[in-house]
């Protein structure tokens, strides 16, 4: 009898297959998951599939446009070619019906990225019926450079990359390491999106389990609030890559089992020992690759989660202690509910709650207010701010560590819009107030494009000009009654058993001063606010329906001494650095001024 075969660096812990409880579990998950709204219908994914269809038609269009216009022969053009392939969820098979498709558009040598941009936005517009398209914006100047678009409600991330053939009429093999040669660094970036994600198809077991497996890790991460790269959470090709190998270690295992297993494992994995799905591949190119024996900054990462595809990286490298520690929480937490389910039929919702971060988890909470004038300037601006807050984390962990035992991120920033008449108006708003946010819009607490905005604001340009459909740049008015975009981030603070004191000034203001160092900072246009508040103080629009918001508690009577501690205590928080304050131009005040304004 021939042996089994070995999936990933080591024997498989179990190979026994499912138990009739399984299945049953396995019925119920997915249930649960339909319920919960986690799977597309039939009639999105065809729409999705006319869609790539169509892009590559138009790739294909722009192959010869190009080559015509550089005189290449007709010959040539007969077989030049030009493929489309999709990363990122889409290519996993564990989209749902709000997600986004990650295409990446590959072309022979004589197309290049300025042709891409060039030609590729005029050609969706043309080939479209008005209305199908109604957003399209290209952004050349970034690292990941891209044009995001929404066509027939769907929202298409689009990266291009050229290649040294001078031929794609068929497929190209995109395993073989040998078409990064000779491609600079951001074509090989956009290379291994899709690269990473086929082999990681290709490395498990049961592509059907791993999709419902992956497809339960993602909702439950999403719901607890631990999934976002930019914040210091693993994203999605760090929790594929997870689940990928606990799939490696249960090669015959239905989805329910794995994911009792994920939690049992990543919780006890000798971090920061790696996770990787294969073998180190040897490999002719010189490229830089995930190595702490070399790079000190490679050796400092808490959780390497490594891709399977050279150049080999670390997808979680952005994990900070803080982060790791409420990881590791909600790892326990889940693989007690997930014993309950299997031990006395608890539902799977319970695994899905929503996360508690605003309701009960934290007392003191950091707030990061941004603000612009102008929606492009403050998408840029807040999408630096954002980028940067790890390093507030950072800062906050090492500068006052008898006082905090972690900083948590929330994962989504709160974007809002107002209307401000004067200044006073203009100034309670930049402070946090919501009285004169304008009632006909919403809070949206969103992570969309988090990654695109921070690579905007952080790109070499003096800015991104956002096109509108006709092709023509926006225009700024600042007439009347002023309207004002701000976004606000949420940090929970965690606070040792008997702290009495905290002083977060010095982290506080080396973020600010990172944050408006950037060159495109104006501070006639942007401003930034950093507060503290109260847990009972946090505004209604953070909470949905059902949730119970914290109340203030109520003073008991004590004698005068503990009074006066509590008073000095209450004065050593809000004297914590936390109220720093960067503005607009036309009100900075020197630092040392009562209100603590920063300029």
């Amino acid at each position: 009898m021939a042996a089994e075969r070995q999936w990933g660096v080591t024997p498989a812990f179990s190979s026994d297959p499912p138990s009739a409880g399984d299945l049953k579990l396995n019925d119920l998950l997915v249930g649960e998951l339909k319920a919960q709204n986690n799977f597309a219908p039939a009639s999105d994914t065809e729409k999705r599939e006319a869609i790539i269809t169509k892009l590559k038609g138009l790739l294909r269009q722009m192959v010869q446009t190009v080559g015509k216009k550089k005189g290449l022969p007709q010959d040539i053009l007969d077989v030049a070619g030009g493929e489309v392939y999709t990363y990122g969820s889409y290519r996993l098979g564990v989209y749902g019906p709000a997600s986004d498709v990650d295409t990446l558009m590959v072309a022979p040598k004589h197309v290049t990225r300025d042709d891409f941009f060039e030609l590729m936005p005029d050609l969706l517009r043309q080939s479209t019926t008005p209305g199908e398209i109604t957003n399209l914006v290209p952004v050349p100047g970034i690292s990941t450079p891209i044009i995001k678009l929404t066509i027939r409600g769907v929202e298409i991330d689009l990266i291009f990359s050229s290649l040294q053939l001078s031929s794609l009429s068929e497929k190209v093999d995109l395993a073989d390491d040998s078409i990064l040669r000779g491609l600079d660094e951001v074509d090989r970036r956009c290379m291994n999106g899709t690269r990473v994600t086929n082999r990681i198809l290709q490395l498990v077991p049961q592509t059907k389990t791993f999709r419902l497996a992956l497809r339960a890790i993602k909702l439950w991460a999403q719901k607890r609030a631990i999934y976002g790269n930019i914040v210091g959470f693993p994203g999605g090709v760090a929790y594929a890559i997870l689940v990928a190998r606990v799939c490696q270690l249960y090669p015959k295992a239905v989805a329910p089992l794995l994911v009792q297993r994920f939690f049992f494992i990543i919780q006890r994995w000798n971090w920061p020992k790696p996770v990787f799905l294969q073998h180190k591949e040897e490999s002719s190119l010189q490229l830089r690759e995930w190595d702490p024996s070399t790079y000190r900054g490679d050796a400092a990462h808490l959780m390497p989660i490594l891709t399977p595809a050279v150049p080999s990286m670390n997808t979680a490298h952005t994990v900070t202690r803080s982060t790791k520690t409420v990881m590791m929480r909600e790892f326990k937490r889940a693989e007690q509910i997930v014993k309950e389910i299997y031990d006395t039929g608890k539902p799977w919702k319970t695994l899905f709650e929503r996360h508690d971060f605003f309701t009960q988890k934290y007392k003191h909470y950091i707030c990061v207010n941004t603000a612009a004038k102008d929606r492009d300037a403050h998408d840029a601006w807040a999408g630096l701010v954002q980028s940067k807050i790890k390093w507030l984390m950072g800062g906050i962990e090492t500068s006052d560590a008898n006082s905090v035992e972690l900083v948590q991120p929330f994962t989504k920033g709160f974007d809002r819009v107002h209307l401000c008449n004067g200044e006073e108006q203009l100034e309670k708003t930049l402070d946090g107030s919501l009285e004169f946010q304008i009632k006909a819009t919403e809070t949206s607490a969103t992570d969309d494009h988090a990654d695109l905005k921070a690579q905007i604001a952080q790109s070499d340009t003096d800015g991104v000009e956002v096109v509108s459909m006709n092709g023509e740049a926006k225009a700024k008015k600042e007439e009347g009654p002023q309207r004002v975009y701000t976004m606000t981030y949420y940090l929970g603070i965690g606070l040792c058993d008997g702290a009495r004191a905290l002083d977060i000034s010095t982290p506080v203001r080396n973020f600010q001063g990172e944050c408006t160092a950037w060159p495109g900072y104006n501070p006639d246009m942007h401003s930034i606010r950093i507060k503290h508040i109260r847990n009972y103080d946090l505004p209604a629009d953070v909470f949905v329906a059902g949730e119970t918001r914290p109340t203030r508690p109520k003073r008991k009577p004590t004698a005068a001494t503990n009074d006066v501690n509590a008073a000095n205590n209450k004065r050593s928080f809000s004297n914590a650095g936390l109220d720093e304050n960067t503005t607009f131009a036309k009100r900075r005040q020197s630092a040392n001024t009562t209100n603590g304004t920063a300029g």
